[in-house]
């Protein structure tokens, strides 16, 4: 056994370098890739022109070496954040333990010294110890070479989709408690891994501890596909009128589901001296034509390189390009063997398994040893189409942000924090909260809000929705929430006229009741007087006086009748109003069907749910009143004082209204009028108006949401649209959207996981971010969040015989989960 001291070609770190026992000196980078999917085509080629650009600023004899390193993790339940809540314990649950493929990038930059010999299969520098060149104390050569990497990081930050952090000394070296980069490329040890240290094995293939290794490698021209470029398209995720792009390397990245580090070598020389090796080779290659086809073809070969390189300005470099790839048992090394040659085939690559040159190149992709990589199995190519096998995109990420959603990776269900109403701001994204919601019947939109309000409200959020479906019934209930309906047995309740405890009659709650009562008294086509609304005003507020010094008298409706009757009436008569100014036996008269032993006495006399200021959670469901003449118009003017009501009073508190499919209650000019006021300046309460509807046609027929709507949501959620694919394009012009975000639409549940059961959604931020995720729930979620008419029932049964919702949902879900037949 050798202690790996005595071999390690690192020697030292210093000024945040690493220098070799050869005298290399190597800078290291953590990179940050866009997140797959996000990248349209014009992106892939910037951000290839800004790596073949950065490339072409590096000095002579420099290498520069990417590895991304994927490693297999599981999730870690966090039951202390989920607090207790049944529904956020339920999707800790859930997701506890769930595989998925963790990515790091790390970028590495040689510098060798003039004259360093070259290492190749036969000769390797580990072989023999050297004296440290003079170069290592060059003082203006470190200073260029700082100077070339310095313009390579700005060169790629600048392009806007890649970011390069250095790495400093303790990342390099590791602390008492963290491992180094060294350490983990020996040891193969996973993100924020223990330290520890592993045997080494070279016989007999490469074994680190009880991992078990395998090199496949892309090393010879030959095995390269004909073509190459900044992306491919995703098949999988592609339609005939639509084309997902990926990252040309990408299948040997985030689409290779197994633990790999994936490296990139690019040998960058004297390209004077290289064209004129190649010179000299092509005259020898012409006199040895004559004996030869394949001494011709390959003249032929060297011609056209030279001529590329000399005609088109091209950087000659060598290149090599391998996947490390190891496995827990021996017995899954072949279907290793299987994923990786399957992902290079999707390159058009030729895979090769490398054995006997393994150890070598394994030992050359230890961070700072790069200089070390046997030449021979490298091959001659251009900068550009080198960088096309780089690497460039990685797994989704979760938000920084403190408040969110949870949404899942589309790839490998990962649970995500995902933030679409602040951070968007933050980075300028968007400009507002508010958000639009389209989605077919069936395709999981329902679903999809239940979860957005829901992660609201826990988080502090209040939350109004106005629906036709009684889609959050089941939420409503489990968060104890006011849910407003109407049916014969029930019909639907409010009080206008009571002030809750810390609230305040101000002119904005006068206002209400005044249109309220102006509605119930007139019809759509009827206008009132001046007279006629300073005649109401008065009566408001002589009632509200009155009320004090009656403690005994219940502010409702009834008694705001009874106080015209008895009160205001005489009122009216001393300061000798006229009937022509305000005819109060005519208003008493209309108004009559909503006082005690009229036909709607409920409407307006509530003894409960009154406190809608301070209630978080509110539900108008109208589904039984959409069409009513009378109810709509007077329960629509509620709604709308409500959230007005919380807007103005709330101050920094979280607020929502949502509406899903009102169009009838909103195709009204006055509510019209009042959905436009609310896009456009709830921004300035802290709140967001969300509008959901299920067909594309109710864009374009309504030019409410055409005009005010669409224009203020900076934040569309798109389920979904299969059935549109053909005319796609109307849609795309009317919303808005670009290729690319065409194209990940068009892309939504073209592959799901079959062993899950989830939809997708799309999101937009602004036009800048855009996303498909998961929506992929717990089931005890998913039977809360439900609008299957059967499952609800089977809620309700539950709810009722276990005494509440929540109980009734969890035995429900454990009876599911033992294997139960319920549905």
């Amino acid at each position: 056994m050798i202690e790996i001291e005595k071999i390690l070609p690192v020697w030292k770190v210093e000024r945040d370098a690493m220098i070799s026992m050869s005298g290399d000196i190597t800078f290291a980078w953590r990179v940050e890739h866009a997140e797959t999917g996000t990248l349209s085509q014009q992106n892939f080629e910037a951000q290839h022109l800004a790596m073949v650009k950065a490339v072409r600023v590096l000095l002579p004899d420099t290498v520069l070496h990417k590895a991304d390193w994927y490693t297999k993790g599981k999730v870690k339940a966090d039951f202390v954040r989920a607090g207790d809540g049944v529904l956020s314990l339920a999707s800790e649950r859930f997701f506890n333990e769930r595989p998925y493929l963790d990515h790091e990038c790390f970028l590495f930059i040689t510098l060798k010294p003039l004259g360093r010999k070259l290492s190749s299969s036969a000769y390797a520098n580990i072989l023999r110890k050297s004296i440290s060149p003079v170069e290592v104390k060059d003082e203006k050569r470190y200073k260029d070479f700082l100077s070339a990497c310095g313009q390579f990081e700005r060169i790629i930050s600048d392009s806007g989709l890649m970011s390069m952090r250095r790495l400093l000394e303790p990342e390099l070296c590791g602390t008492a408690n963290t491992a180094g980069i060294i350490e983990k490329y020996l040891f193969l040890l996973r993100p924020n891994q223990q330290p520890v240290i592993r045997d080494i094995h070279l016989r007999e293939g490469l074994r680190v501890g009880d991992q078990h290794c395998e090199l496949y490698t892309l090393s010879d021209a030959a095995d390269l596909p004909a073509f190459c470029g900044s992306r491919i398209n995703y098949d999988k995720y592609s339609t005939d009128r639509s084309k997902y792009s990926i990252g040309f390397a990408s299948p040997l990245g985030q689409f290779l589901d197994c633990n790999h580090i994936y490296s990139q070598y690019l040998f960058i020389g004297d390209a004077h001296k290289t064209i004129k090796a190649l010179e000299a080779k092509k005259l020898r290659l012409q006199s040895l034509s004559a004996y030869s086809r394949e001494n011709a073809i390959s003249r032929d070969a060297c011609n056209d390189f030279l001529n590329e390189a000399i005609g088109q300005q091209r950087l000659p470099v060598k290149a090599h390009f391998n996947v490390l790839a190891w496995a827990d048992d021996v017995s899954e090394l072949a279907e290793l063997r299987n994923k990786v040659g399957s992902a290079m085939a999707s390159m058009d690559a030729v895979c090769k398994q490398e054995t006997n040159g393994a150890a070598q190149i394994w030992f050359a992709g230890m961070p700072g040893n790069a200089a070390d990589f046997p030449m021979n199995d490298t091959f001659d190519t251009f900068a550009e189409q080198a960088v096309c096998f780089f690497n460039m995109e990685t797994s989704y990420r979760s938000s920084l942000s403190p408040f969110g959603i949870r949404l899942g990776d589309r790839t490998s269900g990962y649970p995500l924090h995902v933030d679409i109403s602040d951070e968007p701001i933050l980075r300028g994204w968007t400009t507002n909260r508010n958000k639009f919601i389209i989605g077919p019947s069936g395709s999981g939109k329902s679903f999809f809000t239940n979860h957005m309000v829901r992660s609201y409200y826990e988080q502090g959020a209040h939350v109004v929705l106005v629906d036709v479906g009684h889609s959050y019934k089941g939420l409503c209930d489990l968060v104890g929430g006011y849910y407003f309906t109407y049916s014969e047995k029930s019909p639907i309740r409010f009080n206008p006229f009571y002030i809750a405890e810390g609230d305040t009659l101000d002119t904005e709650k006068k206002e209400s009741i005044k249109t309220l009562l102006m509605t119930l008294w007139k019809k759509d086509d009827e206008s009132y007087t001046r007279s006629e609304y300073v005649a109401i005003s008065n009566a408001l507020t002589l009632y509200y006086e009155y009320l004090p010094a009656h403690p005994d008298v219940f502010p409702c409706f009834n008694s705001f009748y009874e106080f015209l009757m008895e009160e205001y009436l005489q009122v009216l008569e001393d300061g000798k109003v006229q009937e022509r100014n305000f005819d109060v036996d005519n208003f008493l008269y209309v108004l009559n069907p909503y006082y005690k032993g009229g036909e709607f006495d409920y409407l307006l006399n509530a003894t409960s749910n009154l406190d809608l200021l301070n209630e978080r959670f509110i539900v108008f469901e109208l589904d039984e009143i959409k069409e009513h003449a009378i109810l709509l118009p007077i329960v629509t003017i509620i709604i709308m004082e409500v959230f007005i009501s919380k807007m103005r009073k709330l101050k920094g508190v979280r607020k929502m209204i949502l509406l899903e499919e009102v169009w009838k209650a909103i195709s009204r000019e006055g509510t019209a009028e009042y959905i436009k006021y609310l896009f456009k300046t709830v921004r300035k309460f802290f709140g967001e108006a969300v509008v959901v509807t299920q067909e594309i046609e109710d864009i374009i027929s309504s030019p409410i949401v055409k005009q005010a709507i669409i224009n203020n949501s900076d934040c569309k959620i798109l389920l979904d649209q299969s059935k549109y694919q053909n005319k796609f394009d109307d849609v795309q012009a009317l919303m808005g959207l670009t290729d690319k975000e065409k194209a990940q639409i068009l892309s939504m549940n073209k592959a799901n996981d079959p062993t899950k059961k989830y939809k997708e959604v799309f999101i937009s931020l602004g036009g800048q971010q855009s996303k498909v995720y998961r929506t992929e729930v717990s089931l005890e979620e998913y039977l809360c969040y439900s609008t299957e008419e059967k499952e609800k029932m089977k809620v309700q049964e539950y709810a009722a015989k276990y005494g509440d919702i929540r109980k009734g949902i969890a035995v429900l879900a454990a009876e599911l989960r033992n294997g139960a037949k319920i549905f």
